[in-house]
């Protein structure tokens, strides 16, 4: 599973030829959620608060890049990094 950004230690994955709806993991201090990419909303999991609420940050400003890897990772291609949250 291709991490394809890491901020506060916060790691964001996308699995190759995952089941839909198009979605991120995010993993944090041995929790992970599973965020719908288009909606932002945790289908799966659970995150600390504060881990959550930097991730919806994040993910709002890179919901473009984040539907696009879901596609490369459909079609098997390499995915891209997404730039951390600073």
């Amino acid at each position: 599973m291709p991490c394809v950004s890491q901020f506060f230690g916060i790691a964001i994955y996308m699995h190759f030829n995952d089941h839909k709806p198009p979605h991120f993991h995010a993993e944090y201090g041995g929790n992970e959620a599973l965020y719908e990419i288009e909606t932002l909303r945790i289908y799966a999991g659970t995150l600390p608060r504060r881990a959550h609420n930097l991730v919806i940050e994040w993910a709002d400003l890179h919901r473009y890049e984040l539907a696009e890897n879901w596609q490369r990772a459909r079609r098997g291609l390499p995915l891209t990094e997404i730039e951390p949250l600073e």
